[in-house]
């Protein structure tokens, strides 16, 4: 025993100074286990895990206990946090059978699994039902053609439809929709077959309701007006998130190819983007001989950088993927204002770090996993890979095709097992599709969607 503990000892002192990543794992630990348990633990037996908690991980001490104290001490704030989130967005759930008139604002536009068009309403208004007791959303598919109005966010619409509570899980272990929903505030989903009617417009003006949304269904609306079929349905995807004008069989096949990410707007995008718009601003500034001479050029472009990532945050729906790629490019840029390292396991952490604690229930979610395993497998591969060629003199033209191989490869071994639990598939030709797609969308898909949205 004395020989286990010497050795710890000395695996904690050789992590001094790195053991900051393990932060979002404890917390992550922590966040688990409340979703883990079959039962709702009592008021009181949290606030005892989560104020001694916080309160261990301040004062813990010493270079073996220090850190097993602080780890203990971020479980139990995890716990806590998730607890608090699941009861913060606590709300109203329907347990029968509903069918009658629904009323509701269009907040959101997507499609379902049966490529059906859904709306997920709030402010809703139930017939027979107490207000107290309405579900403060419910999603509704529109089965067939007959469907006279195009409807748009802010709308306030009516519609005859059967509604019911949020299903569980189909198998042990399997997606719980029933959770899924409880976090989204979503008390109730079901389907019509009739009509659907305007019973107020949109409000107008800058400040009507749901800006941001009403902005990005605009945009997307003139993506795919611009190019018609599944290129605009693409196009207008990867600019704003809206995947309801794709098909199914196209998305099965971006599935299949495990190109799917591309409409997911995480790191790739937000990397790409932001890389555009920092080079682009640089090199404009440095043609200007008294900006060359006298300002700050590279911080005034990471500034730049940064309100365009802010910006395709707001438009893209802000998913936990692009949240991710948001907080470390800003990471990355700060660091460049700063003089400091601008990429780094560090800047992964905090990025998880601040997804938990804002949204807990994300850690159980594909697009935490897969985005969280991609991006810390890259960051560690790369490190180490520049470590060693440190001092070897390779040619130019091939460090860039050896980093599209080596990151396609390495996000595709990191989120294969993630993408398997959840999907029940794995990708063939995987990595010969990224090869091909990844340039295209850095060359020239990106760049272009900058100009065209500018």
């Amino acid at each position: 025993m004395t020989w286990f503990f010497r050795r710890f000892a000395e695996a904690m002192g050789a992590q001094r100074g790195c053991l900051f990543p393990w932060v979002p794992v404890m917390l992550g630990c922590g966040i688990g286990l409340y979703f883990q348990i079959k039962w709702e633990p009592p008021v009181l037996m949290l606030w005892l895990a989560f104020l001694p908690g916080g309160l261990i991980v301040l004062h813990a001490r010493g270079e073996v206990a220090g850190p097993l104290l602080a780890a203990f001490g971020l479980i139990c704030v995890g716990f806590g946090l998730a607890w608090l989130r699941a009861h913060a967005v606590a709300g109203p759930v329907i347990d029968f059978r509903y069918y009658g008139a629904i009323q509701g604002r269009v907040v959101e536009i997507d499609r379902s699994a049966s490529d059906a068009m859904r709306l997920t309403l709030d402010q809703v208004v139930l017939e027979r039902m107490d207000p107290g007791d309405v579900p403060r959303h419910v999603r509704v598919s529109l089965h067939g053609d007959l469907q006279p109005l195009d409807p748009l966010p802010g709308m306030t619409v009516i519609l005859t439809g059967h509604l019911g509570a949020p299903g569980g899980a189909v198998e042990p272990g399997g997606f719980d929709f029933r959770r899924h929903a409880w976090f989204q505030q979503i008390g109730a989903v079901g389907y019509t077959r009739t009509p659907v009617l305007m019973l107020e417009p949109p409000p107008e003006g800058l400040h009507s309701g749901l800006p941001i949304t009403r902005a990005r269904m605009a945009l997307s609306a003139h993506v795919q007006s611009v190019l018609e079929g599944e290129t605009g349905a693409f196009a207008a995807a990867i600019m704003t998130g809206d995947r309801a004008g794709m098909g199914k069989e196209t998305l099965q096949d971006l599935r299949d190819t495990n190109l799917a990410h591309l409409l997911a707007i995480s790191g790739l995008h937000m990397g790409l983007l932001a890389g555009f718009v920092f080079g682009t601003l640089r090199l404009v500034l440095l043609l200007v001989p008294r900006a060359r001479h006298h300002w700050p050029v590279k911080k005034i472009a990471a500034v730049g950088a940064l309100v365009a990532a802010a910006a395709y945050l707001a438009l893209s729906g802000g998913n936990v993927a692009t949240e991710r790629a948001f907080i470390m490019v800003a990471a990355a840029l700060t660091a460049l204002l700063l003089d400091r390292r601008a990429l780094s396991l560090r800047s992964v952490a905090i990025a998880a770090l601040v997804v938990l604690i804002l949204q807990p229930e994300a850690l159980l979610g594909p697009g935490f996993q897969m985005s969280f395993a991609a991006t810390t497998a890259l960051v560690a591969v790369f490190e180490r890979l520049s470590a060693a060629r440190a001092g070897r003199k390779w040619p130019g033209w091939l460090g860039p095709v050896l980093s599209v191989i080596v990151s396609s490869a390495v996000a595709g071994a990191a989120t294969a097992p993630v993408g398997m639990a959840h999907f029940n598939q794995a990708s063939v030709y995987g990595l010969l599709a990224n090869l091909v797609s990844v340039p295209v969308m850095g060359v020239a898909v990106v760049p272009l969607g900058v100009v065209a949205g500018c």
